[in-house]
């Protein structure tokens, strides 16, 4: 398997066991996001940015995950009808589909996704 497709099959696992374990459920779309999440994560925060500090490639990360969780929200909850998240009651929200809260989350869990991203480019090798 190439970098992008273990980078994608292990986001995609990711991203909706961390929602389950946060929220109590998950939807598959969060699955495609999670996928989407890590392969950009890897190109710009790991590959583009990697000369830059920890800051900046968190700030990257919290763009990432809250520009894909917008685009997924917009098709998935408005465009599909799915409902499956509504932020409209939080501070700071973007349409119901993203909040600052969140964003400043994804900030934090950005690290951790640079370390799997780091793991599966040496289990790629």
């Amino acid at each position: 398997m190439n970098l992008e497709g273990l980078l994608f099959l292990t986001g995609s696992c990711a991203y909706p066991t961390l929602e389950m374990m946060w929220r109590g459920r998950t939807h598959y779309s969060m699955a495609i996001a999670g996928g989407t999440c890590l392969c950009l994560i890897d190109k710009i925060c790991c590959e583009k940015l990697s000369h830059k500090s920890m800051t900046a490639k968190c700030a990257a990360g919290a763009g990432i995950i809250t520009g894909v969780e917008l685009v997924t929200g917009l098709v998935v909850n408005e465009l599909l009808h799915y409902n499956v998240w509504d932020y409209s009651g939080v501070p700071f929200n973007i349409l119901g589909q993203v909040c600052l809260p969140y964003s400043l989350l994804w900030a934090f869990l950005s690290i951790p996704a640079m370390a799997v991203c780091q793991l599966c480019r040496r289990a790629n090798l």
